[in-house]
């Protein structure tokens, strides 16, 4: 027996399960499936709580299936998930370990054919998984039989109860075993869930590897401040700069979703969309179209935050800043999960710049302000730097340009040729700033000239040094008529 099954044999994992998990690459336990699977095995009610992307789902799953009497045709074991994608997941990771020990799974969900359903519940499959709308319809219409059911778990169980399945998941528990063992699972664990573990389990074990650390350590958070006309653009850039080969831009509202898909795919950037209204074939090919790295961008709604494995995501993207700590908190799961590392970046406007401190403050965690320069990550005060250093100031003052050439620019809107006119006008006028300043801005006078059209008519009045004299009707005109007709700076 090598090392790696030794691990997983202390556990209690036999040694079936323990090759499989060999065979795809996993050969030690994480934190959380060490605490759990003992005591899961041994029956107990468990109240786990630990970081988005730790392997929750196997801490349960790989116990049930060991406990599973493949020789009984009757279901045992229901896992209750909030969204399709997650108890896909989870019926995909049931079939990956339990082919091998003769065990059945059958996924239930919303928006497929439940004839069809109904039909493979007759085959009595020993794991049975589902969304608590599906599973509460089968099991009113008697279709879906629960008093074999000797274990239920709650997978992301607070998103369950946010989504609205309270009442679901109680109808689930009447309809069940009194002395049945209960698993609830999540990153965080609310209220609601914990007063529903109070009333429904008996002497609870309440595991969980750092629960204060919600974050996953080896997972970077950054922001960028932008505009809000500029927040694709800023997309693009950030994807751009980072390369990643595949990533979650998440948005808050569904009715926006199309338009920035659409965007994106004009910019070069390969995106698909995953939200709640799209149907679940769309649904599913989507996402197996996205692990198989079809395309690069996967837009989506909260929908896709929860639960969602998407081997070597690189890079989390919230063009819309999450709603709350906790909905950021499963958004960003999504990405450095398993050890691996990890990177979440939102886009926010300067109005949005706190909600990022009142993240960070209530999950401990820093997320740190970058700023872009000429295809740079920099901090913001050293971009700052950068951008001031880039562009040489004019000196103020009589003395201004003098030796070294130096022109200063025209405010925005106003043409060369008008500036020039209006130091002509200051020197009709006499004034003596505004002789010092033309003899300071000769350099200026020659540019405009040079950009001046030939036919285009030269300003009338007393100009600098070398100009030509006044017309011949303003000869004797009082001094005043003399400033009258002088142009006026259009500005």
């Amino acid at each position: 027996m090598t090392k790696e099954i030794e691990q997983f044999a202390q556990l209690g994992i036999g040694e079936a399960l323990t090759a499989a998990l060999l065979e795809y690459g996993i050969s030690t336990p994480s934190p959380i499936q060490a605490e759990a699977i003992p005591y899961i095995l041994e029956g107990r009610d468990v109240l786990a709580q630990s970081q988005t992307g730790t392997g929750k789902t196997l801490a349960y799953l790989l116990p049930l299936l060991q406990r599973i009497d493949p020789d009984k045709k009757e279901s045992q074991v229901l896992v209750i998930a909030p969204t399709q994608e997650l108890a896909m997941q989870i019926v995909r990771e049931g079939e990956k370990y339990g082919a091998s020990l003769g065990i059945g799974t059958i996924g239930l969900i919303g928006g497929a054919s439940a004839a069809r359903q109904v039909e493979k519940l007759r085959q009595r499959p020993h794991l049975v998984v589902g969304t608590p709308g599906r599973l509460r319809e089968l099991l009113s219409t008697r279709k879906l039989k629960l008093h074999e059911v000797r274990t239920i778990v709650l997978d992301e169980a607070d998103q369950i109860f946010q989504m609205g399945g309270a009442d679901d998941v109680r109808s689930l528990l009447k309809g069940a075993l009194r002395d049945r063992q209960l698993i609830f699972l999540s990153a965080t664990l609310g209220p609601d869930v914990r007063a529903l573990a109070d009333r429904e389990m008996k002497d609870p074990v309440d595991v969980g590897i750092e629960p204060e650390q919600k974050l996953v350590k080896l997972t970077q958070h950054l922001y960028f401040e932008c505009q809000q006309r500029d927040r694709i653009d800023t997309l693009r850039r950030i994807v751009r700069h980072y390369n990643p080969e595949r990533a979650i831009v998440f948005v808050n509202q569904a009715d926006t979703i199309a338009e920035v898909e659409a965007k994106l795919n004009h910019l070069g950037l390969e995106a698909r969309t995953l939200y709640g209204d799209s149907d679940k074939v769309t649904r599913a090919t989507v996402l197996s179209q996205f692990r198989a790295g079809k395309f690069r961008l996967l837009v989506a709604t909260d929908v896709a935050a929860r639960g969602l494995d998407i081997p070597g995501l690189e890079l989390v993207v919230h063009l819309d800043p999450a709603s709350d700590s906790e909905h950021y908190v499963h958004r960003a799961g999504r990405t450095g999960r398993m050890g691996r590392k990890g990177l979440s970046i939102s886009i926010v406007t300067d109005r949005q710049a706190f909600i990022m401190r009142k993240f960070s403050r209530e999950l401990g965690t820093e997320i740190e302000e970058r700023a872009m320069y000429e295809g740079a990550v920099l901090d913001p005060a050293e971009a700052e730097e950068r951008r001031s250093g880039g562009s040489r100031r004019t000196p103020k003052g009589p003395s201004a340009g003098r030796g070294t050439g130096t022109k200063a620019p025209a405010k925005p809107g106003r043409s060369a040729a008008s500036a020039s006119g209006s130091e002509a006008g200051i020197q009709a006028g006499g004034n003596a700033a505004g002789r010092s300043g033309a003899a300071g801005g000769t350099s200026s006078d020659a540019a405009a000239s040079a950009l001046r059209p030939k036919s285009a008519a030269k300003p009338a009045g007393r100009g600098p040094k070398g100009s030509k004299k006044q017309p011949n009707k303003d000869k004797g005109a009082p001094k005043w008529l003399k400033e009258k007709r002088t142009p006026q700076d259009p500005s």
